[in-house]
């Protein structure tokens, strides 16, 4: 069986998802106040890298930039912000839909559910401070049935 990355369009497919994603989020007014302070350039390429080694691809993204832990520190210590992950959400289903993935789609079920669990668990977890995140987290991996990687008990 493929993995997600590779249904999903391996490392092209996922890049033009970030990129679309990317494109969602900036033109939503709540969202979008997330990169208020400014972004990476290659802010969409290294989320590409970062989802392909979360869905099963190459391990890119750890190998150049980091592990689990810096991401999360990345999206920690700015208070409860569920409206913005709510939306993030819907971005990302208008994103899927910008590639033209189908509803009934199974990658387009199996990207929806792994976005939304990473959203609402580790990427919003540390509300109080990014220093309360967690030192050695590896990258969740993220399979046609679920997490496939455990994370700390406190994560999930």
């Amino acid at each position: 069986m493929r993995t997600v990355h590779e249904a999903a369009g391996g490392d092209a497919g996922l890049r033009r998802l970030a990129h679309a994603w990317h494109a969602r989020v900036m033109a939503d007014e709540v969202v979008s106040h997330a990169f208020s302070h400014g972004f990476h350039p290659e802010h969409s390429e290294r989320l590409a890298a970062y989802w392909s080694e979360a869905l099963g691809g190459p391990t890119t993204y750890s190998d150049a930039y980091g592990d689990e832990t810096s991401v999360v520190r990345m999206h920690s210590g700015n208070g409860p912000h569920e409206e913005m992950d709510r939306r993030a959400i819907i971005c990302f289903d208008q994103a899927l839909t910008d590639l033209g993935l189908a509803d009934d789609d199974p990658v387009r079920r199996v990207l929806h559910d792994y976005f939304t669990w990473a959203t609402n668990t580790t990427m919003s977890r540390y509300h109080g401070s990014a220093d309360d995140v967690p030192d050695g987290l590896p990258i969740p991996r993220w399979s046609w049935d679920g997490l496939v990687t455990p994370v700390a008990p406190h994560d999930t």
